[in-house]
Formats: C-alpha cells, structure tokens, sequence
C-alpha cells in the first residue's frame, strides 16, 4: 500500500513539474529565445511583458487613437485604426516582432511576401487559434475559420452557391429590399420642408443588408433569419470590447458574466437556424425522392451542393452535418453583411466629399440604366462605379489585417520564422504604401484601376481587400454585385452630401467602421 501511495505521489509530482516547465516555457522561455532569435536576423520590435506581451500598448495606442478626429478629407487612416503597427513600424521598420499575450507574432508589409503566404497551397501557412468568442460569432467550422481537408470540402460545397448565374437570380431580391429603403427616404424627405431628410446612412446601410441577407440566404424564413443576424449583432460588440484583453485558455468554461451572455447569444442564434434548416431538410410534405431543390436562396443552394456531393459519393442521399451548416450560415451572416454595409458607407462619404465623382456616376447609371431596375448586364457596363468601388475597398479596406500562422520552420524571403509563429499582414499600411501606389496613395483616384486591378500599382497583389490565393474571399462577387445595385438606384434617385455634424473617425471594430456614424442628407432627384 506504502508503495503505491509513493508511486501515486511521485507521478503528482512529475505531472505537476511537466506543468510548470510547459508553463515556463510559454510565458518566459520561449518569448526570450524568440526574441533573441529574430534579434540576430535585424528583427527588433516592443519589449516582452511577462503574460500580456504587447497587450497593454495596444490597448493604450488604440484608445489614444479613438479619441482623436481626422480632417473630412483626409484618407490616411492608417495611423488611427492601427495605432500600434503605426507606431511600431516607424520605430522598428516594416518587418517587426510583437506579442499578442504569450502569442509571437511577425508584421510584415511587403506585397511579393504576403503573395507567398497567402498563395500557399500546401499548409505551410494555417489559420491561426482563434478566441472561442470570434469561432462562436463567425462559426467555427465554419469556412472562414475551417482548415486542411476540411476547408477544401467547404469550400468544394459552397463554390456553386455563389457562381454569377446564382447570384443574378439573387438581384431581384437585392432590388426589392433597396427600393423599400429608398421609398421610405423619398416619403421623409417629400414631408420635410426642405425636402431633404438627414440619415445616418450606416445604420441604414447595416438595415439593409440585414434585409438582403435574410432575404438572400433564407427567402422564405426572412423574420428567423433576422433573429439569428439581430444575435450576432450584439455578440459582435462583446467581441470588439474584449479584443484586446489577455485570454486564459480554459476561461471560456467558466459562468461569467460575459460568457453567459456569449452563450445566451449563442443559443438564440442555432435555435433560429436550425429551425430554418431543418424545415428545408424535412418539409412537412412529402418532397419528391428525384427533386434536388431545396431553394432558390444561399441555403438551398448549399445544401443542394452538399447533397449532391455526397450522394455522388455514396449513392445513400444527404449525409449533411447540421452544425457545419448552421456555421457557414453564421459566416455568411456576419461576413456578407459587414463587407456590403461598410463598403456602401464608405461609398456615400467618398461621393459625397468628391461630389464631382457622385455626378460621374450618375450620369453613367442614367446613361446605361436609364430609370430602368438595373440588372447583371447594365451593371457590367458601368466602370467608373466598379473603379469608385475598387479605390474604396483600398482606402477603406472591411478586413484591416489578415493573419496566418506557421505550422513548421519555414523560409520567407530573407526571414527564418519558427514553427507555430504567427505572420500578421497589415492590409490598411499597404493599401496606401506610396512605394507601390504611389505619392497619391492617400488621396481618392478611381482612375488608377482604370486599367484593371493587376495593373493599379506597381505590384500585382497590392490591393487585398478581399485577399488573393486559394482562400480568396468567395463572396466578393456577391458583395461587389450587392453595392453594385444599391448604389445604381441610389444614384438613380437621389443626391447626397455630407452633414455638418460629421466626425471623421475610421474605427477598428473587427470590421472598419464610422465611430459616430455617418449623417448624410439626401434630396429626391425627382421631386
């Protein structure tokens, strides 16, 4: 008994040593090692701070940042929504070492090298960990945070949904929600005196395509589908006001106050999809054994894709997985919606302070649409909004950074980067890097894609809005046509210009948003 009460205590011990050197070797052996190992390749960056890293810098930097407010003409945003890459950059040179909490991670800003990583084919270069409260708002398996075999068959499954012959039956639905809108504003602006109406045009933009969405993925359960979005809405501010605190793993476990009100959230998001999804797998009639429609939306289309794939596979029917599912429609929710809303934003301000680019466009929407419901191909005629729309996703990209993490030694350019290293590629710094857009690069040039998007700058993959490489953003074309349509009936029928009341505050959460929104006023065209 003696003995194996020894044996008991001595494997305690040795469980609990091998817990404290993997804890060492975390939070202070590794962070020194690294550091002293990009040292000797001329990789400087901000100190170590024992468990936090860089954590509280940033947290100082962008708080400093927020309270500041830009000139209304001014593009140069970069210094305000990444405050500390800003700052580090000019301190430590382009290619830098800081470190998210007890996580190394390496900037660098250099397009040809950022083509590498995110060209890579071979899973080199992986998604990194993500926050359980980031995987709970976007979906963890999801295709967004999905990796390996199982983002190939993600996205092997959603490819057809968005083909353009997909996409063009979903512009009718587009059309519909925004004539709504546009009704509403030409019933308030006929009541005003002036016969104008102030809007804060990004609430209206996020109402929109909330409405687009829910119509798009889920046409016949539209007010579900708005529950789930209105959920992850409000998870998305939890999300932004935690982004920059030290996460203990293990802490997502716990009944806090923030993580019960992540899995309230949560909750009342699955139920409104999975309700939607399971009436289209088991409608109440009998559905035809040969009949592989399960809608005309995103959601019938997807699981039209996965149905066929895996009875090609099988020859037994659907083998779907319902929380896959309810995971690609929460990154289609949040992803669809945010690039849309804010590159329509961000639109309206850059027309309405270049005002003589608002005329431009109207007059090619008149003069290729004329007061007609624009389609596909009226939309593809019209270049000089495609060009506005290019020069806003650089100038106001939706995606500030984009991060991959290294899953064994690897080579980059002259760089030597460890196993399990993140690389962060700051999207906003090179979107207006003048060695490759030139001296103008903060200044609003549509013309400059005059010429296509590979021919822009001096360097092919430069602009990354959407990022390049296999895991390209799939719903670019969705959103590009999205704008494309609202911003045609838009000009159609209105003019704009900017409030008075206007703060210029590009503001990083997740996505690149006004802090205090953006009050436009509108006039009827027609009245």
């Amino acid at each position: 008994m003696g003995y194996l009460i020894a044996a008991a205590l001595v494997t305690l011990i040795a469980l609990i040593i091998s817990k404290i050197w993997k804890i060492f070797k975390i939070v202070l052996w590794r962070p020194y090692a690294l550091t002293l190992y990009f040292r000797k390749q001329g990789i400087m960056g901000p100190p170590y701070s024992l468990v936090s890293g860089s954590l509280p810098e940033i947290r100082r930097m962008m708080k400093e940042a927020r309270g500041k407010v830009m000139d209304t003409r001014s593009h140069d945003i970069f210094p305000r929504v990444l405050p500390h890459y800003h700052t580090w950059s000019s301190l430590y040179g382009e290619t830098f070492l800081y470190w998210f909490g007890t996580e190394p991670r390496i900037c660098i800003s250099d397009p040809e090298l950022a083509k590498q990583v995110l060209s890579d084919r071979f899973g080199l270069y992986r998604r990194p960990k993500t926050r359980p409260s980031i995987k709970t708002l976007i979906g963890e398996e999801g295709l967004v945070l999905a990796d390996g075999l199982e983002w190939v068959k993600h996205r092997r499954i959603l490819n057809p949904a968005f083909s353009m012959d997909k996409l063009k039956v979903m512009i009718k639905r587009m059309v519909a929600c925004t004539i709504s809108m546009l009704d509403e504003w030409e019933r308030q602006a006929r009541e005003a005196k002036d016969k104008s109406k102030k809007l804060q045009m990004n609430v209206e933009f996020q109402e929109l395509t909330a409405d687009i969405i829910a119509h798009t993925a889920f046409a016949s359960s539209f007010f579900q589908g708005r529950e789930a979005f209105d959920a992850q809405k409000e998870l998305q501010k939890h999300c932004v006001a935690f982004s920059a605190d030290v996460f203990i793993p293990g802490s997502q476990y716990l009944p806090t106050p923030s993580n019960l009100k992540v899995w309230k959230l949560d909750r009342k998001m699955k139920r409104a999809l999975k309700q939607i999804i399971e009436s289209r797998l088991h409608p109440q009639s009998n559905r035809d054994k040969t009949d592989w429609s399960y809608g005309d939306d995103l959601l019938g289309f997807m699981i039209d894709a996965a149905k066929m794939i895996d009875a090609a596979k099988t020859n037994s029917g659907p083998k779907l997985n319902m929380k896959q599912i309810l995971d690609d429609c929460k990154t289609f929710f949040f992803a669809g919606h945010e690039t849309t809303s804010n590159l329509l934003t961000w639109t309206v301000l850059l027309l309405s302070v270049h005002s003589e680019w608002q005329e431009k466009l109207r007059e090619e929407a008149l003069q290729n649409c004329g007061m007609e419901i624009p389609d596909a191909d009226m939309m593809s005629k019209l270049k000089l909004l495609n060009m506005v729309l290019m020069e806003v996703v650089r100038l106001y990209c939706p995606v500030l950074m984009l991060i991959r993490e290294t899953s064994q030694d690897i080579k980059l350019g002259n760089l030597s980067i460890p196993n399990n290293t993140c690389i962060t590629i700051p999207v906003a710094k090179i979107h207006r890097s003048k060695e490759y857009w030139g001296e103008d690069a903060n200044t609003f040039n549509p013309l400059r894609f005059i010429d296509g998007v590979s021919k822009a700058a001096k360097h092919p993959n430069a602009l990354l809005a959407f990022s390049i490489g296999p895991r390209a953003c799939i719903g670019q074309n969705f959103a590009m046509l999205e704008a494309k349509t609202v911003m045609t009936l838009i000009l159609q029928r209105f003019s704009w210009s900017l409030s008075s009341d206007y703060k210029h505050a590009p503001a990083n959460n997740i996505t690149m948003q006004p802090q205090f929104g953006l009050p436009i006023i509108v006039k009827p065209l027609h009245v």
